[in-house]
């Protein structure tokens, strides 16, 4: 263990919360020998077993609601509220859900045969663990991110070592308590401190199975640069610019609400948070006037007394981005249509929330991440403008459809270039552990959550057998012969040839070698 530590502050006040001991590379080398260590007995454990595991984490959340929101509001800023309903409660769902799905989700499945031809052969699909997954993850949710893929990594049979980000570490301190609660074999789960730069060449340096990451797309780059070296497969999570479709039957008021909390919960610090608004113009002026209304309401602070509604920036970094999208927005000619502004000392990483009109995809926030309290919302004459300019993206992480009409918006919906879509609702799908979370184009490869990946935690293993497995030989074995050929021809043409004479022809070919499945 390295004499150094990160220190970590509170974004809303400036408080120094603790210090969390550096790792060194040899830390994680050992870390990941003693996973290793450890899995190849857990893999043999029964899914009942570990499944009781994760129940004893899922019980250790709620013994301590309070204090993991009240650490999670502290070390990132958001308020506690938002750290209850979109961490802690989602994660003790998360852990209760798929350790009643595990047995389902790891169950063998049968394959039947493709054709009458093979029915003798009898296939099974098992999924075997990678051994050691390692998970980095972000600083926006440090507790529910990592939680849930660590939890799956365990009931899959693998072990794991987690690294959270540098300005989260009393959150990844918190979470090697909750998982230190599962009474897991010892070494199975390992907790590192690492520097963000130093994470991903020490964890695959260590020769972890697989990667799990959820960060920006420039260092998923880089990470999938560094793992083809040894061709160790990755999972990346890496953002959004996420459109909302509000059409002219929309419900103005839940669209409204629906903008304001999926665009500007957790500050906006969200890779799936609402950042492009396209209104039908029918509707245009009437949405942002809701939308004002609403916006304007929001109490931004710090969190003393739960009755506030928006929490402070994590990073002085991620401030300088969106102020940087802000100015180039109005300096395109964009309009700050509405605006909350933070209330207190002025002390503390806090923004305004803003509303942007007049935009353009000329703009930084209509074409880049701005991951912060800012939406731009632009006017559409038809919501097939609306699909282009929503598709319009390098990123498609999630988008949403407003409209009472369910079947046009499920059509709408089918058209979106997003890995997740919702109708008249935005961002929560993260919470819903039954459903699958990642992106198309630049938002990431693979994804987590819900049965698809769960598999991710796993590597398909085919078994095939023979029920006829007392048979001297298979028809196709050496030696070979021109009767094999033929007879083997005449296989394929008595399948598929046109014509029933010479179908007939092909399967009398095949009849004359049968005999050779019989001789010694």
């Amino acid at each position: 263990m390295s004499q150094e530590f990160t220190e970590c502050t509170n974004p809303a006040t400036g408080e120094i919360l603790g210090r969390s001991p550096l790792n060194t590379m040899e830390d994680v080398r050992l870390a990941v020998l003693n996973a290793r260590a450890a899995q190849a007995k857990w893999a043999g454990f029964s899914v009942t077993t570990r499944a009781r595991a994760i129940r004893r984490v899922r019980g250790y959340l709620v013994e301590h609601v309070d204090e993991l929101a009240e650490t999670v509001s502290r070390d990132n800023g958001k308020v506690r509220f938002d750290a209850l309903a979109t961490e802690i409660l989602p994660a003790a769902l998360a852990a209760g859900y798929y350790a009643r799905q595990a047995r389902r989700l790891l169950r063998p499945k049968r394959l039947w045969p493709g054709h009458l031809l093979f029915a003798n052969k009898s296939s099974q699909i098992h999924r075997v663990p990678w051994g050691v997954v390692a998970v980095i993850s972000p600083w926006n949710y440090p507790f529910g991110i990592p939680f849930s893929e660590v939890v799956m990594a365990l009931l899959a049979g693998n072990g794991v070592v987690l690294k959270v980000a540098s300005q989260t570490q009393m959150v990844g301190r918190a979470l090697e308590r909750v998982f230190t609660a599962a009474g897991l074999p010892p070494g199975l789960f390992a907790y590192v401190n690492l520097p963000g730069r130093a994470a991903g060449d020490a964890l695959l340096e260590a020769g972890v199975d697989k990667l799990f990451f959820t960060g920006s797309v420039a260092v998923g780059k880089e990470l999938m640069g560094k793992a083809a070296k040894t061709l160790t497969p990755l999972c990346l999570e890496l953002g959004g610019n996420d459109p909302m479709l509000v059409c002219p039957d929309a419900d103005l008021e839940r669209a409204a609400g629906g903008a304001v909390w999926g665009g500007f919960s957790n500050a906006g610090q969200s890779c799936a948070a609402v950042e492009r608004i396209y209104v039908h113009a029918d509707v245009y002026r009437p949405f942002l006037d809701k939308l004002a209304e609403k916006v304007r309401q929001l109490r931004i602070g710090p969190d003393s007394d739960y009755r506030v509604d928006v929490g402070a920036m994590t990073t002085a970094n991620q401030m300088e981005t969106v102020r940087r999208h802000i100015d180039d927005a109005l300096q395109r000619g964009a309009t700050l249509f509405a605006q909350a502004d933070p209330q207190g000392d002025g002390r503390g990483c806090f923004l305004p929330v803003v509303v942007l009109t007049d935009v353009d995809h000329s703009m930084a926030v209509m074409k880049e991440e701005t991951f912060g309290p800012v939406v731009a919302v632009m006017k559409v004459d038809d919501m097939e403008t609306a699909v282009r300019l929503a598709n319009d993206s390098d990123l498609g992480l999630t988008a949403s459809v407003w409209s009472r009409n369910r079947r046009r918006a499920m059509a709408l919906a089918r058209r979106l270039q997003a890995g997740v879509v919702t109708i008249n609702d935005h961002l929560m799908s993260h919470g819903l552990p039954e459903t699958p979370w990642g992106g198309f184009k630049l938002s990431g490869i693979g994804r987590t959550h819900g049965r698809i990946g769960f598999d991710e935690m796993t590597q398909p293993q085919c078994i095939v057998g023979d029920l006829l497995g007392g048979l001297s030989r298979n028809l196709w074995w050496h030696p070979y012969s021109p009767e094999l050929y033929e007879g083997i021809r005449g296989l394929l043409i008595g399948l598929y040839g046109r014509g029933i004479g010479t179908r007939l022809a092909g399967l009398r070919a095949t009849l004359r070698i049968a005999g050779r499945i019989l001789r010694r």
